[in-house]
C-alpha cells in the first residue's frame, strides 16, 4: 500500500511509539526492517505514521524490542487496527486537518479532562455560542467555513452521549463565565446549557474563581485526554495557529500536576453549579 500523504496525529502517534520502543530496545532500523522482510525505509515511514502497520507485525517488532507491557501493545496494536472512516472524514478537505484530529482523539479517548480559561468547553457549547466565537475570528472566515465548524463542533459532543458516554471533567475558569460572546441572552442559554449538561452522571463541571488569583497553565486552554493505558494519554493545546498535541512523558506529568492543582483549588460540583447559575441569574 503506498504511503498516506498526510498521516492523522492518531496514525503519527502510533509511529512515535514504535520508535521509541525501537530506540529504547537499541534496534536500528535495517534490523527492525530485516525482521518484517521490508526496505529499512518502509520502517522510517511506519514510525513517521505515513505508513500502515498492521497488529500482527506490530506485535512481532515489540516481541523482538523484548517489550514486556502486554497491555501497551495490545493498546497499540488497537490503533493499528484498520476501522471504518470516523464521522469526522466527511469534513476532510472543508475544515483543517487539525480539527479532524481534536475530534478523533476525543473519540478514541477514555476519558477527557479540560481547563478553560476564556471560552467554554468545546463539547458543552450551544449552536449561537459555537458562531460566536467562529465568528470573532481575523481575519473574517467565509460563513460558509463559520457554519461548517459550528456543525463539526456540534457532531463532536455526540461522545457525550449514547450507552457508553465519555466521562468528562471540565475545569472552568470565572472569566470564562463571564465573558459574553454572542451577547447576554446567547450567553445565559449557554451557562444554562452547562448546568444541564453538568447533571449527568459523566460530567463533572469544577470552576476556578477569580479570587483563586494566579494557576499553572493560566494562558492556555488544555485537554488532557486519556489512552486506554498511560503510555498513550495525550495532551492537547489550544492555540492560536492551530491544535498542539504533545505525548512526551515529562510534558504529560507537567499538565497532570496542573490538573491535580485544579482538583484542589477549584470549587465543590454543587458549589460550582451554584456559581453557574448566580451567574446566568444576573445576566
Amino acid at each position: 500500500m503506498p504511503p498516506r500523504t498526510t498521516p492523522t496525529e492518531r496514525q503519527k502517534r502510533l509511529g512515535a511509539e514504535l520508535r521509541k520502543m525501537r530506540l529504547a530496545a537499541g534496534v536500528t532500523t535495517d534490523h527492525a526492517a530485516g525482521l518484517l522482510g521490508i526496505d529499512r525505509t518502509k520502517i522510517s515511514n511506519i514510525e513517521s505514521g505515513v505508513r500502515i502497520i498492521t497488529p500482527d507485525r506490530l506485535r512481532t517488532l515489540a516481541c523482538h524490542y523484548a517489550c514486556a507491557d502486554g497491555d501497551y501493545i495490545e493498546a497499540l496494536a488497537a490503533m493499528a487496527q484498520k476501522r471504518e472512516r470516523g464521522w469526522w472524514e466527511q469534513f476532510r478537505g472543508t475544515l483543517p486537518v487539525g480539527l479532524l484530529d481534536i475530534a478523533e482523539l476525543e473519540w478514541n479517548a477514555v476519558r477527557l479532562h479540560t481547563t478553560q480559561v476564556m471560552h467554554l468547553p468545546g463539547l458543552l457549547q450551544t449552536e449561537e455560542y459555537a458562531r460566536a466565537i467562529f465568528g470573532g475570528v481575523l481575519p473574517a472566515l467565509p460563513r460558509l467555513e463559520v457554519e461548517l465548524r459550528v456543525a463539526h463542533r456540534m457532531q463532536r459532543q455526540q461522545v457525550l452521549d449514547g450507552a457508553a458516554p465519555l466521562q468528562y471533567t471540565g475545569f472552568i475558569h470565572e472569566a470564562a463565565l463571564r465573558m459574553q460572546f454572542g451577547g447576554s441572552v446567547v450567553m445565559r442559554e449557554e451557562l444554562e446549557h452547562l448546568l444541564l449538561m453538568s447533571e449527568r452522571e459523566n460530567i463533572v463541571l469544577r470552576v476556578v474563581p477569580v479570587e483563586t488569583g494566579v494557576f499553572p497553565g493560566a494562558g492556555n486552554a488544555m485537554t488532557y485526554a486519556e489512552g486506554p493505558v498511560t503510555q498513550l494519554d495525550t495532551i492537547l493545546l489550544d492555540a492560536v495557529g492551530g491544535p498542539i498535541f504533545l505525548s512526551v512523558e515529562s510534558q504529560i506529568a507537567r499538565y497532570r500536576a496542573h490538573l491535580d492543582w485544579m482538583e484542589q483549588a477549584a470549587l465543590g460540583v454543587e458549589q460550582s453549579r451554584d456559581f453557574i447559575h448566580g451567574i446566568a441569574s444576573d445576566l
